[in-house]
């Protein structure tokens, strides 16, 4: 084998490689938000979990990518490993479309593709388009990368040094080895079955040696998940250790099944697949994969039994009140920037909520004058603080990576919604210097007062509620009833205003009372406010930057 013929296999794996990525990068761009949600709402049950799995990973062209997400979800609570065992299970086959595809040679129109995909990329304005250009890009330089890899190839069926290597490897176990080794290194069985399946088109590798690296490559697979688990809570090694095992077990299965009946299995491959041996390889590809699912998918819920056993022990809970201690998103979580942005609103909506439940332990403590309470409130306002840095930090970081087009148009609403977040906590810390304030001076509130703060109160709370839903679900439905809440809270504070002057001229209240009164009634509406900012944060998402 001469330098020439190496430089060119190397150059073109390259480009299968950039192409893979392009076009995998390029999908999760485009349609990544869309497609999530669809991971999301499909995995009922162990069969349309599959089903989507299978959908999902044949989109966007890798089941790494697909089993990384389903890690991340359930790292994040979205998705139980009951469900994430159907939706890897439906993932193991898709990554078979790469191969199916690299089977039917479109070497020859790889050029046209790239050259359409480019020039798309040039003279089109429109973000979305081009997130679909790069995706051709990517397809056009895969298939450039086969075409360059295939031409190498051929001629080292020449060197008979080269024939007699690879006529050596004859021992399955040491191929099952090989396939692991190099689809893990790779960390993409699409691309190691696709380099078989060229060796297999120039005669370089023996079809039963190619069925047994395949098998392989299946366990090699797993790297990724494996990984990308390592950083996250148990749950989250445990849907890795899923997908491991099912490998695994498969793997072990089909082995044996051909050690039994190697001729008559690759007989009845050969003839679906009219003799050609590029074929051959995609579709023992696809039908081991197919065969592992129907054999396995009745025992995943053993398999999810079995991880437990693998890994033990429960996570340590980060309860809403843990201070300083980031819940869903962070070091100790999955980092997957399909999925980072709903960890962060994960993270959002705990801020948000101990925002509120601490602005009705001030507005409590300023009528008891509880010291606790006071006391529990500084505390939650420093980890509110906290929180917001955090996020804040998180949601910079993220910004700067390649996120799902949908994601991005959010981002900017996010940063505003930590920070509408922070200022209603801000204003519990008022309410709570005000308590402070009436138990050193002995300042105390009418009846009247004191009701109508608990009024508002309550149309305040009822504002934040659906606010928070709002945001949460990113659905309109009680758009119009925090439009009537926001101004009947308007209406609310003037009204207050005027019977708070109406008390002071018949000397019911004393002037310091009625300023913490005041006070209160105006940061309440503030709060009022800031919660419509987040309410309507869902309809304001327009890109950064664009």
């Amino acid at each position: 084998m001469n330098a020439g013929t190496l430089l060119a296999l190397a150059g073109g794996l390259g480009l299968f490689l950039l192409g893979m990525r392009l076009m995998s990068e390029g999908i999760e761009k485009a349609a990544g938000a869309k497609l999530r949600s669809i991971l999301e709402f499909f995995t009922t049950n162990r069969l349309t979990g599959m089903l989507v799995g299978v959908v999902f990973t044949g989109i966007i062209q890798s089941s790494s990518a697909c089993t990384v997400m389903v890690v991340s979800f359930v790292n994040a609570g979205l998705m139980n490993l009951y469900q994430a065992a159907g939706v890897i299970f439906g993932a193991n086959i898709g990554t078979t479309v790469t191969s199916q595809l690299v089977s039917f040679n479109l070497s020859e129109i790889a050029p046209v593709i790239l050259l359409a995909g480019v020039l798309i990329l040039m003279f089109s304005k429109n973000r979305n388009i081009t997130k679909f250009a790069e995706i051709i890009v990517g397809f056009g330089v895969l298939f450039l990368g086969l075409n360059n890899m295939s031409i190498a190839m051929s001629g080292l069926k020449e060197n008979p040094r080269i024939v007699q290597l690879f006529a050596s490897l004859t021992n399955p176990f040491l191929a099952v080895l090989l396939g692991t080794v190099l689809t893990a290194v790779i960390q993409s069985s699409s691309v190691t079955v696709s380099i078989m399946l060229l060796m297999a088109n120039q005669g370089l590798l023996e079809l039963p040696i190619c069925m047994y690296t395949i098998l392989g490559c299946n366990i090699g697979a797993c790297t990724s998940a494996l990984l990308t688990s390592m950083t996250g809570n148990k749950d989250a090694k445990r849907a890795a250790m899923i997908h491991f095992s099912f490998n695994v077990i498969g793997t072990i299965l089909m082995f044996a099944a051909l050690q039994i009946a190697l001729e008559p299995v690759m007989n009845a491959i050969l003839a679906i697949s009219s003799g050609n041996p590029g074929r051959f390889v995609a579709n023992t590809h696809t039908l081991f994969k197919v065969v592992q699912v129907m054999v396995l998918l009745p025992f995943s819920g053993l398999l999810v039994k079995l991880t437990y056993l693998i890994i033990p022990g429960d996570d340590r809970k980060v309860d809403d009140r843990d201070k300083y201690q980031l819940k869903y998103i962070g070091d100790h979580t999955v980092f997957n920037p399909a999925t980072a942005v709903v960890g962060a609103t994960k993270e959002i909506e705990r801020m948000v909520s101990l925002a509120g439940e601490n602005l009705n332990r001030a507005m409590n403590a300023l009528i008891t004058l509880d010291e606790d309470d006071i006391k529990t409130v500084y505390e939650v306002e420093k980890n509110i603080n906290f929180l917001n840095h955090a996020i804040t930090d998180y949601l910079v970081k993220i910004n700067q990576t390649t996120l799902p087009i949908e994601d991005r148009k959010n981002i900017g609403a996010l940063f505003h919604v930590v920070n509408d977040i922070e200022r209603i906590g801000d204003h519990a810390e008022n309410v709570a210097d005000a308590a402070v304030q009436r138990k050193k001076t002995g300042v105390t509130f009418s009846k009247s007062a004191q009701r109508e703060m608990g009024e508002m109160l309550d149309m305040v709370n009822t504002l934040v509620r659906f606010s928070v839903e709002m945001f949460s679900s990113g659905e309109e439905e009680h758009l119009e009833d925090i439009l009537h809440l926001e101004d009947a809270i308007d209406e609310k504070e003037r009204e207050l205003q005027r019977f708070h002057v109406e008390r002071l001229t018949r000397n019911e209240c004393t002037p310091e009372a009625g300023m913490i009164f005041s006070d209160i009634i105006s940061g309440l509406e503030r709060v009022a406010d800031h919660a419509t900012n987040i309410a309507f944060s869902v309809l304001n998402n327009e890109p950064e930057g664009v």
